[in-house]
Parts: structure tokens; C-alpha cells; sequence
């Protein structure tokens, strides 16, 4: 019998092919050849979120011609759509709610608020989904700097151009030019000597921290300031009223006034209830203190009213029970229904779905809705049907076999669920016994924590299908891949950020929307980035500043920081007040970024990545 052969390096190669080989590379097959090479290639399986996008082409639909695969891939578009409604929903009747009273209960301010909860919020969707690839060879360096500069600049500019405020002028420098430090420091590690190491991952991770206790320092100290003049203002009270002592304390109550602002997160009044005045006096060429400082009227919402605004002892205590949770539940209102037209009732009926999933889902916490946005029976359920799909999805999503799609896992992991609901369904079943139909509990803010769980998920789901689903048809349609990750997949990484700051803005929290414009990307840069490289390393993988430049990263990062130059340039100059010019201004230099995309990958213009070189040989022999 003859010896057994081992296996040199080009069987072994082989032998990995169906592990290494992309999925996108089906559409380079026949058509009829698609659904044998995805059904054996693993990144058709590792690459799905929740939908199998490739293999529903090729063997579910059957697609035999370019036709057939232009209508399926408008087909998916369409479900984009339907996924950013759903995302948007999500963000401003949940998300933006939750964070809101999350910030009172931690007595934050608006700002802190934006650079801590909002920037983790958004951003810590796209640090998992980038985790969970981490295996992939992308340009994580130039697709982390164009997120950057789509939240900064376009994010940042459509911020200012539906609100225009008055910044907080030390907090929004300090902001931008820690900002520029991370951006110039993710740059020295990757080009100070070629690649990345593990104590350079560490430092990213130091400068943040930092950033985030400066920040709380400074609310802290702005705090016992505020105290000071309190005790200054009162003396100068009991003192005789000379034209020196007057002109002192109108300046400390001015400088009271300007902390007083930033002091705390305030609940405000919904949009269609908000008096707007003019942001210039249009009676002196001066604008007035009252008038320069704000460019609308805040009216503030009391909690307590909109609680107890149904509350009446004499009825019982499940009085309305099932209406309310039907009402609760019904994705279309009925009046709402009546008086729109065709084009609003077709868009009614295409929020629907995405409506419904979310009020059987996750619980609602608004202080500025009657009672808070509760609904005793639905909320019951909330408490054991909330965290228990959460955990069994999470951990199945988590712990899938990279063989095997997630879903398939479901029946190992249900009992995850089982324990969860061992212990959630008899609390349901006390606070059934214990609370009212006509007022929230006193521990209705519990319901916090899984309303931001729950969004988050959701969130992150929403955004990572469009993601894949975007990427699907831009490998389908042949567009470079690195082309495509500084652009259509930075903006969809980045709708979560777009959409959650923009509905703060329109509910009248533009300080908190305009520090998460600054705080997200700044994290995404250093922690999530850095921790993308770190993870890179663990598992083996070198980080090579070719690698994760790319041809469009030097571009990026020269645009980023054109961008932040030019907002501490504008900022100042204007008195830190954000109009709407500069809102154009920055969006205008985010388009500009992408024409230079468009225009580089069309190859007629020359990016400023090096190009590629072939070292002469010296050796004559």
C-alpha cells in the first residue's frame, strides 16, 4: 500500500477555499451555477444578520437572467426603505424618550447627556456589527473617518439647519479639538512605523476616558460655580443699590443665567406646541442677550401633570383595560386615518408593521405623553416578553455556529428564555395586582432599561440589514468595495446617528444632538476603532496602514479635518451661535467629500493614497 501524501501549502489552500472565498463573488458566476457555490461558501452564512440575501437570489427566487436580478435588487431597495422607516420610528418615539429621562434621572445636562448616553446609544450598534466582522480584510481606518465625517459634518449640519441655537461655547471647543487629537493620534499609530501594536490600541482607549472625565468635571464644577454666584448675588441683594453694585450683579446674574441653561436636561413641550421667535431683533441692528441666546421659546413640560392627568380614585383599578391595550397596540389611528389623503393613508399603512412591532416589543417611557406613555395590560406583558426575545435572539445571534445560520440555533437557546420568564412572569403578575389603569407606578421608570434595550437592538437590526442589503447590491451592480465602504456603508452604519440626533434637534435638545455629532464619531474613531484593531491582534491578524487606508482613507482624513478646522473657525467668528448657513456649509463640504469619492473611483482624479510600487532588483546573477 502506498505511503499516504501530506498535504502541501496549495492543497491546504484548496482545502480553505470554501472558508475564505467571499459570498459576492457568486455574481461572477452564470446564473445557474450561483445557488451550488453559495450553498458551500461560509461567508454566506457568517455575512447574514437575519435574512440570507444571496442564497434567497440565487436558489429561493431562482433569478436566471439580469432582468429578474434588477427586480429583486429593486425589491430589496424597497425593504431599505420599509427598514429606515422602522429605524426611524423606533428612534423618535422610543429611543429619544428613554435617553430624555434617563438624563433627568442622572442629573445631566444636555451636552453631557449628547457626548455620553446619546454617543453610546448610537454608536455602540456599529462597534458590535463591526466586531462581528472582524475576520474581514477592510479598510477599518478609512471607513471609520468617512462615518466620522458623514455624523461631524452632514449630521452636524442638518443639527443647525432645522434648529438653529446657541452653543455652548467651552464645551463645543474643547469638544472639536479633543476630537482633532483622536483623529491625529489614530493617524500617528497607523503611520508611525507601518502597523498598529497592542499598547497603541490601549493609548486610543486612555484619551477617551479622558475626554469622558473632563466632561464630567467640567458639569461638576460649572455646578459648585453656579453655587458661588447664588451666595455672590444674595450679598450684592442687601447691599445698598449704587450704579457699581447694580451693574456687578446684573453681570453675575447674566453669568448665572448662561450656566442655568447648560445646568440640566429639561422635558419640553412637542414640536407642533413650541412658540418659535426670530433669532435677530428686527427693531435694533444689535441683536438683544434674550434673542442672540436661543432661537426659539422652551417650554417646559411638568411630569407630574401628564401623570396623573387621567388619575381618579373612584374608578377601578383595571377600568379601560383592554381598550387601553388595543388602543395601544393599534398601529393606525382612526382620525389620524380620516384626515389624510391617499398619499398619507399609503404612508400609514407602510409604517404599520413597523409600528406594531414596536409597541408589542418595547415599553414606552415619555414624561411628556399622558401617564408617561402607560398601558397596564401591554406593559405587563412588556416585562416577560421583552427580555426574554432579547436574550434568546442576542445569545443565538452571538453564539451561532459559523456552519449554520442563527435562526437555526433558536432551539438550543430558547431555553434562555425560559429562565428569564421564571423569574419576569411573576413579577408581570404582581405589578398587575398592584398597579392602575390611569396612572404609571412610581416605578414605571424601570421600564427605562428595556425601552433602551430594546430600542438598541432594533437599532441595530434596522441598520445592519440595510447595511448588508446596500452591500448586496452594490457587489451585484459591481462597485468597488472599498468605494462603497466610505460611502453608501458609512451612511447607513451612520443612519441610527442621523436619525436619533436629528429627532432630538426637532424636539428642541440641539445641544444634546450637537455634542452626540461630536461625542459619537469621536468614540467610533478611538474606542471603536481602536478596539476593532485590538481584536485584529488577538486573533493573529497583522494592521498594516495599507490595509486599512485603502485608496480613499488619506482622502477621508484630509476632509475630516478641513471640516473641524473650518466649525472651530465658524463657530467663533459667529459668537457660537449654529445658523443655518452653516448648516448648508457643513453638509456642502460633506457632498464635496463624495464627489471627490465619485470622481477618484471613476479614476479621474488621483486619490492621494500612495501608489502601488515594484522595489528594482539589483542582483545581476
Amino acid at each position: 500500500m502506498a505511503d499516504q501524501l501530506e498535504d502541501n501549502a496549495m492543497d491546504k489552500e484548496f482545502n480553505q477555499f470554501w472558508d475564505k472565498v467571499s459570498c459576492y463573488v457568486a455574481a461572477n458566476f452564470p446564473y445557474d451555477e450561483r445557488c451550488e457555490f453559495v450553498l458551500n461558501a461560509t461567508d454566506c452564512i457568517t455575512e447574514t444578520i437575519f435574512v440570507p440575501y444571496m442564497r434567497m437570489l440565487a436558489c429561493d427566487l431562482k433569478c436566471r437572467n439580469q432582468f429578474q436580478e434588477l427586480v429583486y435588487l429593486t425589491m430589496f431597495v424597497a425593504l431599505c426603505l420599509q427598514l429606515l422607516m422602522c429605524l426611524t420610528h423606533v428612534v423618535d418615539m422610543y429611543y429619544s424618550p428613554a435617553l430624555k429621562v434617563i438624563s433627568q434621572m442622572m442629573h445631566m445636562n444636555e451636552h453631557l447627556a449628547g457626548v455620553t448616553l446619546l454617543a453610546f446609544g448610537n454608536t455602540s450598534p456599529d462597534l458590535a456589527a463591526n466586531l462581528a466582522a472582524v475576520n474581514e480584510e477592510v479598510p477599518v481606518f478609512a471607513n471609520s473617518l468617512a462615518m466620522a465625517l458623514f455624523v461631524s459634518m452632514f449630521t452636524g449640519g442638518m443639527i443647525c439647519y432645522i434648529s438653529p441655537f446657541k452653543m455652548n461655547t467651552h464645551s463645543t471647543v474643547r469638544d472639536i479639538l479633543f476630537f482633532i487629537l483622536g483623529v491625529a493620534l489614530l493617524e500617528y499609530v497607523m503611520a508611525s512605523h507601518g502597523a498598529v501594536t497592542m499598547n497603541e490600541c490601549f493609548l486610543l482607549v486612555v484619551v477617551y476616558i479622558c475626554y469622558i472625565i473632563v466632561n464630567i468635571v467640567d458639569v461638576y464644577l460649572m455646578r459648585k460655580a453656579m453655587i458661588v454666584l447664588e451666595r455672590q448675588i444674595a450679598e450684592l441683594r442687601d447691599q445698598p443699590l449704587t450704579v457699581e453694585v447694580r451693574m456687578k450683579r446684573e453681570k453675575l446674574e447674566e453669568q448665572y443665567a448662561e450656566y442655568a441653561e447648560d445646568a440640566m436636561v429639561e422635558i419640553l413641550e412637542r414640536p407642533d406646541s413650541r412658540i418659535r421667535v426670530s433669532v435677530l431683533n428686527p427693531v435694533r441692528d444689535k441683536p438683544s442677550y434674550a434673542t442672540k441666546r436661543a432661537s426659539r421659546v422652551r417650554i417646559s413640560v411638568n411630569p407630574h401633570a401628564t401623570k396623573s392627568v387621567f388619575y381618579n380614585l373612584t374608578a377601578g383599578r383595571n377600568k379601560g383595560l383592554l381598550t387601553d391595550f388595543l388602543k395601544t397596540l393599534n398601529p393606525i389611528d382612526a382620525e389620524e386615518w380620516r384626515e389624510e389623503n391617499m398619499f398619507g393613508r399609503a404612508f400609514l399603512l407602510a409604517m404599520a408593521p413597523a409600528k406594531f412591532v414596536c409597541a408589542a416589543y418595547i415599553p414606552l417611557v415619555d414624561h411628556e405623553l399622558e401617564k408617561h406613555g402607560w398601558s397596564k395590560l401591554l406593559n405587563c406583558i412588556h416585562t416577560f416578553l421583552n427580555p426574554g426575545i432579547t436574550i434568546v435572539v442576542s445569545t443565538a445571534l452571538l453564539g451561532s455556529d459559523k456552519k449554520k445560520f442563527w435562526y437555526l440555533e433558536l432551539g438550543k437557546t430558547y431555553s434562555y428564555g425560559l429562565y428569564s420568564c421564571a423569574v419576569t412572569v411573576p413579577v408581570a403578575f404582581a405589578i398587575f395586582v398592584h398597579s392602575r389603569t390611569d396612572v404609571p407606578p412610581a416605578y414605571h421608570w424601570l421600564y427605562t432599561i428595556m425601552n433602551l434595550t430594546g430600542s438598541t437592538f432594533l437599532i441595530f437590526v434596522c441598520a445592519s440589514e440595510i447595511d448588508k442589503l446596500l452591500g448586496v447590491v452594490g457587489n451585484i451592480l459591481n462597485i468597488d468595495e472599498d468605494f462603497m465602504g466610505v460611502t453608501v456603508n458609512a451612511i447607513t452604519q451612520a443612519l441610527g446617528d442621523l436619525v436619533a440626533n436629528t429627532a432630538m434637534a426637532y424636539q428642541g435638545y440641539e445641544k444634546m444632538a450637537y455634542a452626540a455629532a461630536i461625542g459619537g464619531p469621536f468614540f467610533n474613531v478611538l474606542l471603536a476603532t481602536g478596539a476593532v484593531m485590538y481584536a485584529k491582534l488577538k486573533i493573529g491578524m497583522e494592521v498594516t496602514i495599507e490595509e486599512q487606508t485603502g485608496q480613499y482613507g488619506t482622502n477621508a482624513y484630509i476632509f475630516l479635518n478641513l471640516g473641524l478646522f473650518a466649525t472651530l473657525l465658524w463657530t467663533s467668528t459667529l459668537d457660537f451661535f449654529a445658523r443655518r448657513s452653516m448648516g448648508i456649509f457643513s453638509m456642502g463640504l460633506y457632498v464635496l467629500f463624495l464627489i471627490f469619492s465619485v470622481l477618484i473611483h471613476e479614476n479621474i482624479i488621483h486619490s492621494f493614497a500612495d501608489d502601488p510600487t515594484v522595489e528594482p532588483s539589483l542582483d545581476l546573477d
